[in-house]
């Protein structure tokens, strides 16, 4: 997890609202995690689906943010994302210049 990365670093929070359209959904989320731990400044990812989905990505700095937004595949999957895939969603990007953890 980004823990173990020194702050500060970036987090791209994406919330999500599904539609009932979910063909093909999970093998491009799949890749969507394979390309973005292939860029350039990604830190790490973690993710939950319940009623809304909420998937949080870590980042090094704003300029790999934007590299991963323009990314062709990505933007693809944007795209399907507004046209099949989500009712609403949400992107927040904030900066981490902080983090603690516990584990039992």
């Amino acid at each position: 997890m980004a823990g173990k990365f020194k702050p500060p670093y970036y987090a791209v929070i994406f919330t999500t609202k599904a539609s009932a359209e979910n063909e093909g959904y999970e093998d491009m989320a799949t890749r969507m995690l394979e390309l973005a731990q292939q860029q350039d400044g990604f830190i790490a990812f973690e993710s939950a689906k319940q009623e809304i989905g909420i998937t949080v990505s870590y980042w090094r700095d704003l300029e790999s943010i934007k590299q991963w937004r323009n990314h062709v595949e990505h933007r693809e999957a944007q795209r399907l994302g507004r046209e099949l895939w989500y009712d609403s969603f949400e992107l927040h990007i904030a900066r981490v210049e902080s983090y603690r953890s516990y584990h039992r």
